[in-house]
């Protein structure tokens, strides 16, 4: 009987898939096809494959919708999609034929990494089709991404391409310069009354060897930007390219896109998530102590929660276990300093600090986005899955306050310098966002990035609210100028303002900025008081947390009505 329930189980686990399999009989026979020549069902199975790749990265449907239609441009093909928390429901039509697909995934995560390759691998794709480049300036960036993807470091890479660049650009400024030299001592030597053919025989001579400068500064680039069955000439130029890239050219290159490790190790994510919540207590008014705590809390939670996700374990239990732990951890690791300074057993709230890593911050903000662009199907079930990360990670903090019997009553005022306490918030909201930006998968670069901005807009929420305006007012004022900035860093990077490897999507630039304002221990506390069946102070609490919960994405989406002509009017 056992054997037979197993080998069902295996039968089952063979056959399971998340969306229509490769293997097709219509997509293998245009598998070598080029893919502006291959059938509705080819085309399908990359356009909905790359908006499953960017839903399973955690971004809002509003921008798999746009990533799947962007596919879909060069391939003339028109794509109607209903993108909702974990599935896609795509009907694609070139014309003539018509199909539908669905994808369901078994889980929601955030990888920002995988965003921004995904808008580098829509850059490489449009660019091979002839429809120009879509969201980065330096087309040849995106082409030595595509090539490189088995690199672990693609930030290294994309880095390392714009410095070729920069290069190449200096060696033609000097070959043209080169040129105007020589193109001057000719006039000098032959003196302007002399044939005009000759002078011109002259000029084509020094043109010509400047190409040659030219040539051999750029062709390490161009070598990078060759799409399938193209060669060299016997006269060592480019050959026009017999065919475009195929069908099995893409899907390899969404493979190893999708196959890519996490950047960070178990243990280096545990190190983000101690640094992220013990600055996250600091903005809270945490004293060291209370920071310490959820230092150790929050390393040993996020260390445990991505070794127990390895195993693809349920979401919500591993959320439970892992939170428990932490706090279980941060109160041990108080209880034991204790011994030796009886003051540490008076900070009762550090353990809420300790849970702040499982703030499901990505699904929160984009679910509001979601919302703003009238796409309410998508925006509820973001929502409600928040709802029920928050509800596991509350219940379980409840759970250890009671078994250890905390009353945590909020922090203490450190009566700190105005000035020692911004710089102070200036630093801890950099290492904060920085470190939810790894925890997010985030290049370095990009961490930094994302910290700068939280940086800025953080201090100045804090000091705004100290200086009397509302709690829901200041994270209004936060989110826009996060978004802001982002949609600036972006503007100056597609403008050549800033190196065109540091052009990231605005969403992986906001949302760690900001998750950092969500407000987890307004969210404890309504949990908390509602375990004491003290319902007025449990409504009160869940209040506050609620209105600041809904400036978050307003103010995101105000920048981006102004900011972006696709937000501003509805067409």
């Amino acid at each position: 009987m056992q054997e037979e329930v197993k080998s069902g189980a295996t039968a089952v686990g063979k056959y399971h898939s998340h969306s229509i399999p490769l293997d097709m009989e219509d997509i293998e026979r245009d598998w070598d096809k080029p893919i502006a020549d291959a059938g509705i069902a080819a085309k399908a199975s990359v356009i909905v494959r790359v908006g499953m790749l960017d839903l399973g990265a955690g971004t809002g449907s509003f921008r798999v919708r746009e990533m799947m239609h962007r596919i879909a441009y060069p391939l003339n093909v028109h794509v109607r999609a209903d993108v909702n928390l974990t599935d896609i429901q795509a009907t694609c039509t070139d014309g003539k034929d018509r199909i539908t697909e669905v994808v369901n995934l078994p889980t929601t995560g955030v990888n920002t990494e995988r965003i921004w390759l995904l808008e580098h691998f829509a850059d490489w794709f449009s660019v091979n089709l002839g429809t120009g480049s879509m969201y980065h300036r330096e087309t040849k960036v995106s082409a030595g991404l595509m090539q490189h993807l088995d690199m672990r470091d693609a930030s290294q890479v994309s880095a390392d391409m714009a410095k070729r660049l920069r290069e190449e650009r200096h060696h033609a400024r000097v070959a043209e310069r080169a040129a105007v030299e020589d193109y001057e001592a000719a006039l000098a030597s032959r003196g302007m009354a002399s044939g005009g053919g000759e002078v011109n025989e002259t000029v084509i001579d020094a043109l010509v060897k400047a190409d040659g400068r030219g040539d051999a500064a750029s062709e390490q680039a161009e070598q990078l930007d060759l799409p399938r069955g193209r060669e060299r000439a016997a006269d060592g130029k480019l050959a026009q390219p017999e065919r475009g890239i195929t069908v099995r050219d893409v899907h390899k290159r969404l493979d190893m896109i999708e196959r890519r490790k996490p950047l960070y190790s178990p243990a280096l994510s545990g190190l983000a998530s101690a640094c992220a919540c013990a600055s996250f207590v600091f903005l809270l008014g945490g004293a060291p102590y209370d920071m310490i705590g959820a230092f150790v809390g929050a390393g040993l939670g996020q260390w445990l929660r991505r070794r127990l996700f390895a195993h693809h374990l349920n979401q919500f239990f591993v959320t439970f276990v892992c939170v428990a732990v932490a706090a279980f951890a941060c109160v041990g690791t108080l209880r034991l300093i204790g011994l030796f300074n009886p003051l540490a057993l008076q900070h009762d709230t550090a353990y809420i600090g300790a849970m702040l890593f499982v703030i499901p911050g990505f699904p929160l903000i984009t679910g509001g986005l979601d919302m703003a662009k009238i796409d309410f199907p998508s925006g509820v079930q973001r929502v409600m899955y928040v709802l029920c990360i928050i509800l596991m990670a509350t219940l379980a903090g409840w759970m250890i306050a009671s078994l250890v019997h905390l009353n945590p009553q909020g922090f203490e005022s450190l009566n700190l310098n105005p000035w020692v306490n911004g710089a102070l918030r200036a630093l801890f909201a950099f290492i904060g966002v920085w470190g939810f930006s790894m925890m997010f998968n985030s290049p370095q670069r990009m961490c930094l990035v994302a910290a700068t901005i939280g940086m800025i807009t953080d201090t100045l929420r804090l000091e705004l609210v100290d200086y009397g305006l509302a709690p829901e007012a200041g994270a209004f004022i936060g989110a826009m100028l996060a978004g802001l900035l982002a949609s600036a860093w972006r503007s100056a990077v597609r403008h050549g303002m800033l190196p065109p490897h540091l052009g990231y999507p605005r969403i992986c630039l906001t949302v760690p900025s900001i998750v950092i304002m969500v407000p987890g221990m307004y969210m404890y506390q309504a949990m908390f008081h509602l375990g004491q069946f003290e319902t007025l102070l449990a409504l009160d609490w869940a209040f506050r947390a609620f209105m600041v919960i809904i400036c978050l994405p307003i103010g995101l989406a105000m920048a981006r009505v102004i900011t972006d002509k696709s937000w501003r009017y509805d067409v």
